[in-house]
C-alpha cells in the first residue's frame, strides 16, 4: 500500500471518494458533511491530501487538509477508507501522514477535527490532539459554514455553535514541547 502526497495524477479518483464519502455517511447516520467534486479536486491538486493506493492503483483511502483563520488553524478532514481495506489499519497509517504533512506545511498551526467515531478518537489521542469545546476551535466564519450540508447542522444551531454531536479534539504544538519538556525533567530529576 502507497501513501502519497495527492496530486493531479490523482484526480481519477475523485468520485470514487466522493460516492464512497456520501455513502458511509449514509450508511452510518452520522453526520458527515458532503463536499463537491469541485472542492476534493482543488485539495488533491494543492497536495493538501493524503491518498492510498494499492499495488493494483486502486483507490483505498483519503484525508485532506482545510485551513482557517489565515493558517493559524489546520483541519484533518474527510478520513475514508473504500470497504475493502477497512479493518486493517490503513486509517491509522492516512492520519498519521496527513498531520505529518500538516505539521510540515503548517509547523505553529493548531490542529484539529470534529467527529463521531471511536475509532478515530482514538487516533487522534495517540497523536497528541486532547478533546475540547468548541469555542477553542477556529470561529471563522467559513469553516462552520461547511457544517451546513451535514444532517447535524440543525442541532449544531440551536446549540449556538456551543456543541453538538461530533467530538471536538484539538493538537497544539506549544504543548507538545511543554510535554517534551516536563518528561526531560522529570527523567533528568529521577537520574539526579
Amino acid at each position: 500500500m502507497k501513501l502519497e502526497v495527492s496530486s493531479e495524477k490523482h484526480l481519477v479518483y475523485v468520485e470514487a471518494i466522493r460516492n464512497e464519502m456520501e455513502d458511509s455517511a449514509k450508511k452510518r447516520g452520522t453526520g458527515i458533511a458532503k463536499r463537491s467534486s469541485e472542492y476534493l479536486s482543488r485539495k488533491i491538486s494543492e497536495g493538501n491530501s493524503i491518498i492510498a493506493i494499492d499495488e493494483n492503483g486502486t483507490w483505498a483511502g483519503f484525508c485532506y487538509i482545510e485551513t482557517w483563520t489565515n493558517g493559524e488553524y489546520v483541519a484533518n478532514s474527510g478520513l475514508i477508507v473504500s470497504p475493502q481495506f477497512r479493518n486493517l489499519g490503513l486509517a491509522t497509517q492516512i492520519k498519521e501522514r496527513i498531520f505529518q504533512l500538516s505539521r510540515e506545511k503548517y509547523p505553529k498551526a493548531k490542529i484539529f477535527g470534529l467527529t463521531t467515531g471511536l475509532a478515530v478518537m482514538k487516533i487522534n489521542s495517540n497523536l497528541g490532539y486532547k478533546p475540547v469545546i468548541y469555542s477553542e476551535l477556529t470561529q471563522d466564519e467559513q469553516f462552520w459554514n461547511g457544517c451546513k450540508n451535514c444532517v447535524n447542522y440543525d442541532i449544531l444551531m440551536m446549540k449556538e455553535r456551543k456543541n453538538c454531536l461530533c467530538t471536538a479534539m484539538l493538537f497544539v504544538p506549544d504543548n507538545l514541547n511543554k510535554e517534551k519538556k516536563k518528561n526531560f525533567e522529570s527523567i533528568n530529576n529521577n537520574n539526579g
